[in-house]
């Protein structure tokens, strides 16, 4: 039994007919808990007649691998049980799994006490901080709304910070590309980083693609309720191939760019958004009053 670990090296099966892949979140049924835990990276793919370890960076489905998990609390795991894992948003079962041991890692980590909270950082620069997401296809208009948003808040004395989506590509992100894990890995990291900002007590703005559900769900459940706002810019894919400011559904169209969102790559719509935002029919600057309404009435109820 492990001794209140929270960082597995399992072996799992996966069943889904979406693949596994490293960063995403799912839920562990254990004891009649339901654990969130992330799936931190895939070590290897087991061949299914010889159990030869084979490179792997993600599971389809009926193939067996080894990853390492992380779960959201320390657990005391009988290693010889078996395990099954479901999906967030369905509750289906995703894969079966058996842990074979904690890494070691996750009991020489402890969580360091600070004097500092969030609420003094907050109330020294007298604001409510919170993390603004915008997702949308490429051309949508997030980054221009969310630039506006910046400047508006800015000018009313407001500490802000905006993450965008091509400028952490040179730098936190650099090393990532655009399958499907880099997606994953490119938001997992954003979303950590957001929720240190949003810690500190600023205002967050992050305008990104952000294409999968499951990613965005996970970088909802980092933060407080109430602290985060998942903003749907919701312009559709020939509105947004019309304008094409850089160039890059042309380039996806002609093959020339793999793994494009809403051309090879799927975008999936948000369910339950915080605000839509429409910019066929508003002006940017109209999207950003309508924005700054809302967040002024959700503080205003708090």
């Amino acid at each position: 039994m492990s001794p209140g670990a929270d960082q597995y090296q399992v072996k799992i099966q996966w069943h889904a007919a979406r693949g596994l892949v490293a960063g995403r979140s799912y839920v562990l049924h254990y004891r009649e808990q339901n654990i969130p835990v992330t799936i931190t990276a895939i070590k290897h793919r087991l061949h299914p007649e010889t159990g030869e370890h084979l490179s792997a960076k993600n599971l389809r489905t009926g193939e067996a691998g080894v990853v390492n998990i992380s779960t959201a609390q320390a657990l005391d795991i009988d290693f010889a049980t078996p395990l099954e894992i479901y999906d967030i948003d369905t509750d289906a079962v995703v894969a079966t799994a058996v842990i074979e041991f904690a890494l070691r890692r996750a009991t020489n980590i402890r969580w360091q006490q600070l004097s500092i909270d969030k609420a003094a950082r907050a109330q020294q620069k007298q604001q409510q901080p919170i993390c603004l997401w915008f997702t949308g296809l490429s051309g949508s208009g997030k980054s221009t709304i969310a630039n506006l948003l910046e400047k508006r808040l800015y000018d009313t004395g407001k500490h802000t910070y905006l993450l965008d989506g091509d400028n952490v590509r040179h730098g936190l992100n650099r090393d990532l590309g655009f399958t499907e894990a880099d997606r994953v890995e490119n938001i997992r990291r954003v979303a950590e980083v957001a929720k240190l900002m949003v810690d500190a007590g600023l205002i967050v703005i992050a305008s990104f693609i952000s294409p999968f559900q499951a990613e965005r769900q996970m970088a909802r459940q980092l933060f407080s309720a109430g602290d985060f706002v998942e903003i749907f810019v919701d312009t559709p894919l020939a509105e947004c191939e019309k304008r094409d400011v850089k160039g890059l559904y042309a380039k996806a169209r002609r093959g020339e760019l793999k793994n494009f969102t809403g051309i090879d790559s799927a975008y999936e719509r948000p369910e339950h958004p915080e605000l839509i935002v429409d910019t066929c029919n508003f002006s940017a600057e109209a999207c950003v009053e309508q924005i700054i309404q809302y967040v002024l009435a959700l503080r205003s109820a708090t």
